[in-house]
């Protein structure tokens, strides 16, 4: 296992003035679909459109939100979007996108997989936004902008705690702080599911790789959704004092997907995980002592990453489900939301603690050949060593 410490590369970890609550990459496509956009509209006699470049191997870009809320605290509500360097391993000193939400708390984003924008859920509603190119010392970046589109079906509906998209971006599930469940089809906002009382509160929400079913977890035990026929079909008991948090799907396309549950015990954070075709608990191994307050999965469906209320940041290995990395005290305050870049090289996470950082994934392939050649010539040197002693001996009268 390997430690690692805040102050490993301060490049990596920027503080950005607001305290952050939602983070996610921005898929590649987003910056196509703006080039597209830009060169399919008319020419402006006063000014060239700038075109926007699409990331690079190295750079990428990662949205952000959060604020201060209501009230006169000083800190503004906003979106923003910043880049990450892979080759140099840091983050912009500042965001290179920013969009006020005025009194609105950005909380919860979903960006589309398809790079058409993202929705973020508002104390009252959820809007969607649309990708933006933006042009700032002769570089060409993206940011966001407010979008014409509106969801008349998620006005007025109360803090969404819960928003995801389905891998082809046809389906959007949202889970309200008032333990209501939609799901819509997408972009039409057809609904297709419609629990009111799916949880006391719906805490998260994940769809399966093969779009099949609907995890949501909350107060009482989780609940598991066929998505073709909109009907609850599977309980996930909760065992003893156990406090359900967090639900993921594996992402590695095996025949037997598994299902990722995060739980709260008296001794501690635990990760639970179901078959996904009886719906019965497989093993719930303990992870951390304290809550873990985000969760997620690689795309590549390797690894789970876990943060907690104390600001560590715990990587887990989904194979063998031991600790691979811990970086402790990745944050000030407690992490409140995680994401894995799509090419699972990176790992990004937010914090109250108005930080943003982003953990390279060490390649333990290499570091197990090391390893390995380390102890071979370990045991050379000592075969060597006890066959001159042997000759030693044989030269004895």
């Amino acid at each position: 296992m390997r430690n690692s410490n805040q102050n490993d590369d301060a490049s990596n970890c920027k503080k950005y003035g607001v305290p952050l609550y939602g983070a996610a990459w921005v898929p590649p496509a987003a910056a196509s679909a703006i080039k597209s956009g830009s060169e399919s509209a008319p020419a402006k006699e006063e000014a060239a459109e700038p075109e926007p470049a699409a990331s690079s191997a190295s750079n990428h870009h990662i949205v952000l939100t959060g604020g201060g809320g209501e009230g006169r605290s000083g800190i503004p509500n906003a979106l923003l979007v910043s880049t990450f360097d892979f080759t140099s391993n840091s983050l912009s000193d500042q965001p290179v996108g920013k969009l006020g939400t005025g009194s609105d708390l950005p909380y919860r984003i979903a960006v589309h997989p398809g790079g058409e924008g993202l929705i973020c859920s508002l104390p009252k509603s959820c809007r969607w936004f649309d990708w933006d190119a933006t042009n700032s010392k002769d570089e060409h970046s993206l940011s966001l902008k407010s979008s014409e589109k509106v969801l008349e079906k998620l006005e007025d509906v109360g803090q969404q705690l819960a928003l995801t998209f389905n891998n082809e971006g046809t389906l959007l599930a949202v889970g309200g702080e008032d333990g209501k469940l939609r799901v819509f089809k997408w972009p039409d906002m057809e609904i297709t599911l419609d629990e009111a009382s799916a949880h006391a509160s719906v805490k998260d929400i994940d769809f399966s790789p093969d779009d099949n079913y609907l995890a949501s977890v909350g107060s009482g035990p989780g609940r598991i959704w066929k998505v073709a026929t909109a009907t609850p079909i599977a309980s996930l008991p909760k065992d003893n004092d156990e406090i359900f948090g967090f639900c993921r799907f594996s992402r590695s396309g095996d025949l037997n997907p598994v299902l990722y549950v995060t739980a709260m015990r008296s001794k501690g954070g635990s990760i639970v995980k179901w078959n996904t075709t009886s719906w019965k608990r497989i093993s719930s191994t303990h992870i951390v002592r304290d809550p873990i307050s985000a969760f997620n999965v690689s795309s590549d469906g390797k690894l789970l990453a876990v943060g907690t209320i104390q600001g560590d940041i715990w990587i887990i290995s989904s194979a063998s489900m031991r600790v691979q990395t811990v970086v402790r005290k990745a944050h000030l305050g407690l992490v409140t939301a995680l994401a894995f870049s799509q090419d699972s090289r990176a790992l990004v996470s937010a914090s109250l603690d108005s930080s943003a950082r982003v953990t390279l994934i060490k390649d333990k392939k290499k570091y197990g050949l090391n390893l390995w050649f380390i102890l071979f010539i370990i045991l050379v040197a000592v075969a060597v060593y006890y066959g001159k002693s042997n000759r030693v001996v044989s030269w004895e009268p």
